[in-house]
């Protein structure tokens, strides 16, 4: 049992029962409405209801399903092996039931089926139970009355659901729905009879409307029949993302054709595709220029229609205008434009799509529907950058001729007369007035006549002959003119019963089946529906002849038979009118089948190591034939699996021979007879006997001969006997003398004889042996033993002739036959790691350049054309002392690494080096040549101060070491140069001072020298514990002291230091800061007393260390510019009586500190106040408001200018935050 489930609604099964995949079209099943989405429990439950009644074809004949898979859907089947195949859309998957079973058809819950005969196919449509039920708005079909009714509505391509998240291509493997038959049925039957229509068009939809979209809708899909073949023929991959609709606009898909505006798009299930993903993610900064562009680009008017025609328009327009808001945009403009056409046939604000693109201001459009309602834009590109579409320009196409009807088909038919039916074509805007329906009247010269014209969808042709073949073709005609003709169709009258037809011939036959196939009898017509009866008789059953088909088919496969039997046949032809006479009687036999496995065999007699003999029983069941002959196969080894067949003939016993000792045997039979051939049979396991191993190999040699021992290898021998090889001997002899003697015995194929005379001659013999014993001797192999090297040299003799030089002789050693032909001597410091330093014939040699008061070692060695002898043993000496080793590593000592006090930079130099060598005696004392006349002696150190040197001065130096012996060589030379003098102290000086700062200056530096100027300088200054504490160290000539103590004496000094250090420092220089000035005070507040008198208040500030303070209030009348002094004081308030009238006055204050000082009085003045502005004029109202207005008036006047420019940033940074949140929130988002 296939399960077949619907990927579309995921809701509807079809269990069907031995349903195969056919190229032929019967029965459509269509979806006339998305089903709810369900779970399979629904589909299980019993609220679901079953469609049982029969779907047959119009003629009766096999039961035919074609499920039908729309694009983006996909239609999943589990064939018989268990595997899935996952079919895309579009396509159609026709099924049949072999023994003439119908399907069982569930459907959604609120949704019942119908049955609908279009074109002589009946189609199967689940629709919902309630026909006013329009989910989403679908336009509602209107049918004529003449066919069965189809209540609701086809779904159109528009609203289908978007493909799964994964779709698996579809499987190509064995199976009964070859991949090769999906395309094959034209895409355009996926959609039904309906598009979708404009909700601006015309409302009044009849079934010549229905066809004439049914046509167009098959028209637009062949474009998509070369990529479905491509998909349906491609071979499995693995689970994938289903690609998302491209080139969206407006949430639809941009169709791609510019040669005709049939619009058509897939909406995506979650209202966002893979476009709306690529906007997105291509959102990005543009710069100005940018902008510009964009906005010139989109300032473009609509295009003008003209030449407005059933199927054809002219749409101009004009490039875009720089003229953008009543100004001229400054962006320079392109010379050259491209231009996108988008139509529309759904509303203005339905989907567009790009009809054309190009560069030029004119097109005319192909392929219109007529009488159909258009909208159309234009979009101008530059350089990549498009603009927004200008507005839809809307036009209607003109009304013309019908479309070219499909040809009539035939209803029913007599002897004497023929029922034609037909569907009404689109009548494009028009109401079809008549159709005209010609006929040939059976003459077949291609002459046509009228027979009928009229509204009828059907004609009558009556008084005709039996048997009579006619032509017909058909046209409408509306009030703008006559279509074309359809097709011409040819159709036969019926006759009388059939002929008698040839009798069937065998095309295959097999063991429990015969395939037999027959022809039509002569002088039928063509399109006449006759049917055929196959009788057959079995040769023993005594039944006589039993129908066994009865069908359209011309062949047939009769299953069921028993092997090896005899099978009569006839076959019968009848259509309405009657039966023909039977056909001959033929006879067939099945075949025979093949026998079944032969019995084990087995070994008869004893098994020998070479050779045994087995014997087998024939099969229980010979299949129903004659066994013709035995094959007899073996294997060698006891798991072997490469049979070898080694008998083949009608007895059932066979002698083994020619095989191996000792090893394993598998042997089986199979039979063959006219059936075929049986399976194999079990298989026998035989193991020979094993013997002695056979003789070997003579041994070999490894490698070359040495004096005293030879390497022999070999290998095991041809035969083992049929037992494993555990162990070898191996025997030798000298040539002169035959007196063998072991001198191997074991499980290695190779051994070392040694304690052999150099240069003689040895006779080897090697034997095996396995679990039955030894086996004979292999031949006698001579080998000759090598010369040897020479023996070990004696002892060398070495003379030291001074500390530098020594002199080595030898001896000649025994040579083994062979003479010496050179000497090798190695000499080194280390016993361990000596190093040749001869090699020759000689037997003496003399080194040079040794060390002095150093332990040598050294050994000699002799060798031969044959190798070398082993070194003699090793001989220790010592060269006498010498004179000390130069001194290395002279280098000078860091000032920072001398901890000398008395060392001084500018007089003296300190320099390192490395003790040397002694050369076996040790060093006394150092002599340090520094240019003097006389060198100077150091002890027994390594590093040394020379002093008393003259400042800034450059000196070469060298040192020797000297011991008992005498003096060493002199060092390398190096210069070495003392400092300068430290410098003398600056004079140090205040060049500005304030209540709590000084600066002070000292020298005649610039600030360009800084960088380049070697003294540094270090300022000092004494803390109240009389101590001096360093405040700066630097290059500068300048330093600002801060944070000081108003009328209050420091003390100052000054040093200067340079490479050479640091110089005395100077004198004490005493500096004092001066008193300060009192802080700037409030601006001061104002209040009227009446229109002459004014009252103007300040802070008042506390005395300044024992210092009174009093305050200077200056006002300035109108537009003066200078102010006047109206009060000095010690108070915080004053009454200025002297105002005038609407005049303005601007009032401030400072505060004045007068000092004690005992040299005598002065007074320190600070900073004026903010000036107040004020204005008199006179109060009319109450005095009860009058010191309201005074305060207002002081309020208002108390906000300087600084306050109000505050005010007014305060305010633009607000709006400014504001304005930018609106542009974000509802601009941007």
């Amino acid at each position: 049992m296939e399960e077949l489930f619907c990927k579309w609604c995921g809701t509807i099964g079809y269990p069907v029962e031995n349903w195969k995949v056919i190229q032929c079209i019967n029965v459509l099943l269509i979806m006339a409405e998305h089903p709810p989405l369900l779970d399979t429990a629904q589909i299980l439950s019993s609220d679901i209801s079953l469609l049982s009644a029969p779907i047959v074809s119009a003629d009766g004949t096999q039961q035919v399903i074609l499920v039908q898979v729309n694009p983006g859907e996909a239609f999943t089947i589990r064939r018989e092996d268990g595997q899935f195949q996952c079919i895309t859309g579009p396509a159609q998957v026709p099924m049949m039931s072999p023994n003439g079973s119908v399907p069982p058809i569930y459907v959604p819950p609120g949704y019942a089926p119908q049955v609908i005969e279009d074109n002589g196919v009946r189609r199967v449509v689940v629709v919902p139970q309630a026909p006013e039920f329009h989910p989403g708005g679908h336009t509602v079909i209107h049918r004529s009355p003449h066919p069965p009714p189809l209540p609701g509505f086809i779904p159109v391509p528009t609203m289908m659901p978007p493909p799964p998240r994964h779709m698996y291509s579809p499987v190509t493997g064995a199976g009964d729905m070859a991949t090769q038959y999906m395309p094959q049925y034209q895409s355009s039957q996926v959609y039904g009879d309906v598009d979708a229509h404009s909700t601006h068009g015309r409302s009044n939809f009849r079934d010549e409307r229905s066809s004439k979209t049914y046509e167009r809708l098959q028209k637009k899909l062949k474009d998509r029949q070369g990529t479905q073949k491509d998909k349906m023929s491609s071979p499995p991959s693995s689970p994938q993302k289903c690609p998302s609709p491209i080139n969206e606009h407006n949430g639809l898909i941009k169709a791609q054709n510019a040669s005709g505006v049939n619009i058509g798009s897939t909406k995506n299930k979650s209202g966002k595709g893979k476009g709306g993903a690529q906007i997105d993610t291509e959102i990005e900064e543009k710069d100005e220029e940018t902008k510009a562009f964009e906005a010139l680009l989109s300032n473009i008017v609509k295009p003008v229609a003209s030449d407005i025609q059933s199927r054809t328009v002219v749409l101009t327009w004009s490039p875009p205008s720089s003229f953008i808001n009543g100004e001229t945009d400054e962006t320079t403009m392109p010379e050259l434009y491209s231009y996108d056409i988008l139509v529309s046939s759904t509303g203005k604000d339905g989907k567009y799509k790009s009809v054309y693109a190009g560069e030029e201001t004119s097109v005319t459009l192909n392929d219109l529907k007529p009488a159909t309602d258009y909208h159309a834009k234009v979009q101008a590109e530059y350089n990549s950058i498009k603009g927004t579409p200008s507005e839809a320009e809307s036009f209607t196409t003109l009304s013309c001729e019908p479309d070219v009807p499909n040809p009539p088909r035939i209803a029913n038919r007599t002897k004497n007369s023929l029922t034609l039916q037909w569907k009404a074509p689109s009548d494009n805007g028009s109401k079809i007035q008549s159709f005209i329906l010609e006929w040939d009247e059976g003459k077949g010269n291609g002459e046509f006549c009228q027979c009928y014209m009229g509204l009828q969808k059907q004609f009558k042709i009556t008084k005709l002959s039996p048997a009579m073949g006619c032509k017909f073709r058909l046209s409408a005609k509306n009030e703008y003119g006559t279509s074309g003709f359809s097709e011409e169709v040819f159709y036969y009258t019926s006759g009388c019963a059939p002929s008698m037809p040839a009798s069937p011939v065998l095309t295959k036959a097999g063991v429990t089946w015969l395939s037999l196939q027959w022809s039509k009898p002569s002088g039928t017509p063509s399109d006449e529906g006759i049917s055929y009866i196959l009788e057959m008789e079995e040769e023993t059953s005594g039944y006589g002849f039993k129908p066994k088909y009865d069908g359209e088919d011309l062949a047939y496969t009769v299953k069921n038979l028993r092997r090896s039997t005899k099978y009569k046949f006839k076959v019968i032809a009848y259509n309405s009118e009657g039966k023909s006479n039977p056909s001959e009687v033929v006879e067939f036999t099945t075949c025979p089948d093949k026998p079944g496995v032969p019995v084990k065999p087995s070994v008869k007699g004893k098994i020998h190591s070479h050779s045994f003999k087995i014997t087998w029983d024939p099969p229980k069941d010979n299949g129903g034939a004659a066994i013709n002959k035995y094959v007899v196969e073996m294997a060698e080894g006891s798991n072997g699996n490469k049979w070898d067949m080694i008998y083949s003939g009608a007895t059932r016993e066979h002698l083994c021979d020619r095989l191996n000792p000792g090893c394993f045997y598998r042997l089986r039979v199979y039979c063959i007879s006219d059936g075929g051939q049986s399976a194999v049979s079990e298989s026998l396991l035989v193991q020979t006997p094993a013997v002695p191993p056979g003789p070997c190999l003579p041994p070999r040699l490894q490698g070359r001969p040495k004096a005293k021992e030879i390497q022999l290898r070999w290998g095991p021998p041809l035969v083992d006997g049929g037992s494993p090889i555990f162990c070898y001997g191996v025997e030798m002899s000298p040539v002169e003398k035959d007196e063998p003697r072991e001198v191997y015995q074991g499980s290695e194929v190779e051994c070392t004889v040694s304690n052999l005379l150099p240069g003689k001659t040895y006779s080897f013999r090697l034997h095996a042996a396995n679990k039955m014993g030894f086996g004979p001797f292999s031949e006698k192999c001579d080998i000759t033993t090598a010369p040897g090297p020479p023996d070990q040299c004696k002892p060398p003799q070495v003379t030291c002739r001074s500390a530098t030089c020594a002199q080595v002789n030898w001896e000649i050693p025994l040579s083994n036959g062979t003479d010496v032909t050179e000497y090798r001597l190695e000499w080194g410091g280390v016993e361990g790691s000596m190093q040749m330093c001869y090699c020759g014939p000689g037997l003496s040699y003399e080194l040079k350049g040794l060390s002095p008061a150093t332990t040598y070692y050294c050994r000699v060695q002799a060798l031969s054309v044959v190798g070398a002898g082993p070194f003699s043993e090793v001989v220790a000496c010592v060269t006498p002392p010498s004179v000390p080793a130069v001194v290395t590593c002279l280098q000078e000592i860091s000032d920072d690494d001398i901890e000398n006090p008395h060392y001084s930079p500018s007089t003296c130099l300190a320099i390192s080096w490395e003790k040397p060598c002694d050369h076996g005696s040790e060093i006394l004392a150092y002599s340090i040549d520094f240019g003097d006349k006389q060198p100077l002696a150091v002890g027994k150190v390594t590093s040394y101060i020379i002093d008393n040197l003259q400042p800034d001065t450059t000196y070469r130096i060298r040192i020797q070491a000297l011991n008992s012996l005498g003096a060493g060589p002199f060092s390398h030379m190096i210069k070495l140069k003392t400092k300068p003098l430290p410098p003398d102290p600056p004079r140090l000086e205040c060049v500005a001072f304030s209540h709590q700062n000084l600066k002070l200056k000292w020298g005649e530096g610039t600030p360009k020298s800084l960088s380049t100027d070697s003294i540094q300088y270090h300022l000092q200054m004494e803390d109240k514990n009389g101590r001096f504490v360093s405040l700066y160290r630097g290059p500068c000539h300048t330093y600002k002291v801060q944070r000081l103590n108003e009328s209050t004496s420091y003390k100052f000094c000054i040093q200067a230091c340079n490479e050479a250090g640091e110089g005395p420092l100077s004198q004490e220089y005493i500096f004092t800061t001066p008193k300060s000035v009192p802080a700037a005070l409030k601006a001061p507040k104002i209040e009227k007393v009446n229109d002459h008198i004014c009252e103007l208040t300040w802070e008042c500030l506390q005395p300044m260390k024992g210092d009174p303070v009093i305050y200077s209030l200056q006002v300035m009348l109108g537009k003066d510019s200078e102010f006047k002094q109206i009060y000095k004081g010690p108070d915080s308030s004053f009454r200025y009586s002297s105002l005038q009238l609407n005049c303005e006055y601007r009032f401030r204050v400072c505060a004045i500190r007068q000092c004690q000082d005992p040299v005598g009085h002065q007074d320190l003045v600070g900073p004026y106040s903010t000036t107040v502005l004020f204005t008199s004029q006179r109060t009319d109202p109450p005095a009860s408001t009058d010191r309201d207005t005074v305060e207002s008036t002081r309020t208002r006047r108390a906000l300087s200018d600084e306050q109000c420019a505050a005010v007014i940033l305060v305010l633009f940074a607000f709006f400014s935050i504001l304005i930018a949140f609106i542009i974000q929130y509802f601009v941007i988002k």
